[in-house]
């Protein structure tokens, strides 16, 4: 690892692992819970398909997903009460449990992924119905490696359960304070930590972004004007020039 310079930093895991996300540094060989253990099995088996839930619509890279919302609250007060979410959604998806209380958690999907990352930036750790609530990207779809909280995995856990998670926005991996053993990280399958790839507590990390080859609508509308504009007052030159030739 590096020098001691990192001791204050903190890093973000970019693909997903449950043995290395229930470890404070993402060293951890061994699950360390019953639920690390749980969704290691699912994890290994392949019993999880992020993409299997119906539920799951719209487009990842322009949705967020918002955490420790009010049971209270609902999208028609949401809707009525001006906060860093900001009103250029165009879906809105609350999480109801089976007996239709709210699960404490939403899906908000943006008309460009430019809207989204400003919700992403803006809204983390904003006020809505007295609650303070967390944003993140679409993990489910966008994480490699993705196990949900309800199969022991997520980024989520109370420190009164002592079933923690690390890696993520509100929680990430502390520098590790002793030597990483990559050997066994290898042989057991489990990612090493991203070395070399601190940040400061105040950075804030950046969701993924899109391949370039698939860029958004708005961008590209943008690009196009560019181009036409390019191509018209290169054309406009040509004139000119045939113009002068023939003089």
């Amino acid at each position: 690892m590096s020098g001691g310079s990192n001791l204050n930093s903190v890093f973000y895991a970019n693909r997903y692992h449950p043995i290395q996300a229930g470890s404070i540094d993402g060293t951890d060989i061994l699950p360390h819970d019953n639920a690390v253990y749980r969704a290691h099995l699912c994890s290994s088996a392949g019993l999880y398909d992020p993409f299997g839930d119906r539920k799951v619509i719209g487009d990842a890279y322009c949705t967020v997903f918002v955490g420790r919302l009010s049971h209270l609250t609902t999208e028609d007060t949401l809707r009525k009460q001006p906060n860093a979410l900001h009103d250029e959604w165009k879906m809105w998806v609350m999480c109801i449990s089976v007996t239709g209380a709210s699960c404490g958690y939403a899906f908000v999907e943006y008309e460009t992924e430019r809207e989204m990352r400003r919700a992403y930036e803006d809204a983390h750790h904003s006020i809505i119905d007295d609650s303070e609530i967390i944003v993140d990207y679409n993990r489910q779809q966008l994480m490699p490696g993705w196990i949900p909280r309800r199969l022991g995995g997520g980024l989520g856990g109370k420190k009164e359960s002592g079933q923690l998670r690390f890696g993520g926005r509100e929680r990430p991996f502390r520098a590790p304070l002793r030597p990483i053993p990559f050997d066994d990280l290898r042989r057991l399958g489990i990612p090493p930590p991203p070395e070399g790839r601190y940040m400061s507590r105040f950075q804030v990390p950046s969701p993924p972004r899109r391949k370039r080859s698939s860029v958004d609508p708005e961008e590209r509308s943008h690009r196009h004007y560019k181009h036409s504009k390019h191509v018209h007052r290169h054309e406009r030159r040509s004139a000119n020039w045939d113009h002068s030739s023939d003089d």
